[in-house]
């Protein structure tokens, strides 16, 4: 059992991480004033898989003789990610970073309900209702059919779906894959699709700027693929885990300072719906592992 002060290293490593993709989503969104979905994401790519490279390196998990079996669900969750890479940062691209936050928060309470329907893990009652009413939560965050609706909604809805199968698909991945291996890989992955995408369209140049903000988001993502690892190694899972909430401070933060985005009371109360059953979920699995 963890004591006080690795539970508490876990939770500010959780915070920071959190931090970090946010602000990596915000840079994205900043950079694509000017630069394509595609080029930005190919470029942020080739920046991030190297720095991983030399990462994977240091670890000495470069290159690892991977059965063809584990190669497959590898590419498997790689075409899953890069997916649900192109249908988030279309939806980011489109609407407050908040809103597109707080969808994504939805990921916990899917793939909770994913693990009961494809893998036949036990899920009681209580979480399924808490389940329903998050996606109730979505749903007023949406807003279909009405004034404030938001087409692009409906890609981070996608992109939750997508990172679902992702987990799925790495719930099946033998253990002694290392994870930055897969990491690679999955990077590597997606920079190809990105620049397969760009070579078909127009190249814009890239000014030093926009350069400057895709560069340090991949160095932001890099900081929180490490971060949000190490939190879960240093604390408790169930104390740590709930602070992955705190992302939704930070997009709420940044989407007023920098992108001018007030969120409504609805898109507050919708959010605080899917944080709260969230919680509750996690909360009763760790409970029902326990008994």
């Amino acid at each position: 059992m963890n004591d006080a002060s690795d539970n508490l290293r876990g939770a500010i490593l959780m915070m920071v991480a959190m931090a970090v993709y946010v602000i990596n989503d915000a840079l994205m969104k900043l950079a694509s004033v000017d630069v394509s979905l595609a080029q930005g994401v190919f470029v942020r790519g080739m920046i991030a898989s190297s720095m991983m490279m030399v990462f994977a390196h240091y670890k000495g998990h470069l290159f690892f003789p991977a059965s063809w079996a584990e190669i497959k669900v590898i590419a498997l969750r790689a075409g899953a990610e890069i997916s649900a890479t192109f249908c988030y940062l279309t939806a980011l691209f489109n609407m407050p970073l908040a809103s597109s936050t707080a969808i994504l928060q939805s990921l916990p309470l899917a793939v909770t309900l994913a693990g009961a329907l494809f893998l036949g893990e036990k899920v009681g009652w209580r979480r399924y209702l808490a389940i329903s009413i998050g996606f109730a939560g979505v749903l007023i965050i949406i807003r279909p059919g009405g004034d404030d609706f938001n087409a692009f909604a409906l890609w981070a809805v996608a992109a939750v779906g997508l990172i679902t199968l992702r987990d799925m698909l790495a719930a099946k991945l033998s253990k002694r894959v290392p994870s930055i291996f897969v990491a690679l890989f999955t990077a590597v992955g997606v920079t190809l699709a990105a620049g397969l995408v760009a070579a078909f369209q127009p190249w814009q140049p890239i000014s030093t700027g926009n350069l400057a903000y895709l560069a340090s988001a991949a160095a932001f993502i890099l900081v929180g693929y490490i971060t949000s690892v190490s939190a879960m190694r240093y604390g408790e899972i169930a104390f740590v885990a709930p602070f992955r909430y705190t992302i939704l401070v930070w997009a709420l933060l940044l989407g007023v300072f920098v992108f001018k985005d007030y969120p409504d009371f609805w898109t507050i109360v919708g959010t605080g719906i899917v944080v709260g059953t969230g919680v509750f979920t996690f909360y009763r699995e760790q409970r029902m592992q326990k008994t």
